[in-house]
């Protein structure tokens, strides 16, 4: 019988596994801009560190192994900025990073108080885009990261969560 995969609060201890997956899971992403500067593979251990230590972070775990990871934080506008989310390719499509979505936006709503939630993908992930629509998002505006990728910036309120849980 296989395992099932949990979603759980991260703890320090994750830091490790977290910053390895983001650098695994977002080179499809680098490869779609050519980019390899993109910023989630060029954080640091120490940075994944400080975020998994102040931040409202969560892991999806087959046994021992984090196989994906979400992070969010409350930000000065009352909105919840949700990011880096990952799930390993050859669990991708199963579900995992809507559930990982779910658990951030429970988090962040309910506990830390955030009024919406806000998050940005890079303007060719259309896989990205369709699973952000179909959980509730939608488009407010664009931007351009801080690696230079074009991105999408779609919101939805946190009373919706209760609709999209």
């Amino acid at each position: 019988m296989g395992m099932s995969v949990t979603i759980s609060a991260a703890t320090e201890q994750d830091a490790e596994q977290i910053f390895r997956l983001q650098y695994l899971c977002f080179q499809s992403e680098a490869a779609l801009y050519g980019n390899y500067r993109i910023d989630p593979l060029v954080q640091t251990l120490d940075s994944v560190r400080e975020e998994v230590a102040a931040d409202c972070v969560f892991v999806a775990r087959l046994g021992d192994e984090v196989v994906g990871s979400v992070r969010g934080r409350v930000t000065e506008d009352g909105a919840a900025s949700i990011g880096k989310l990952c799930v390993h390719p050859r669990l991708q499509g199963h579900g995992i990073g809507a559930r990982l979505l779910r658990a951030a936006e429970s988090a962040l709503g309910g506990e830390r108080g955030a009024k919406r939630f806000r998050l940005h993908t890079g303007h060719r992930s259309e896989s990205n885009l369709q699973l952000y629509r179909r959980v509730g998002y939608e488009t407010v505006g664009t931007a351009e990261g801080t690696d230079g990728v074009p991105m999408i910036v779609l919101e939805k309120p946190a009373e919706t969560y209760a609709t999209t849980a």
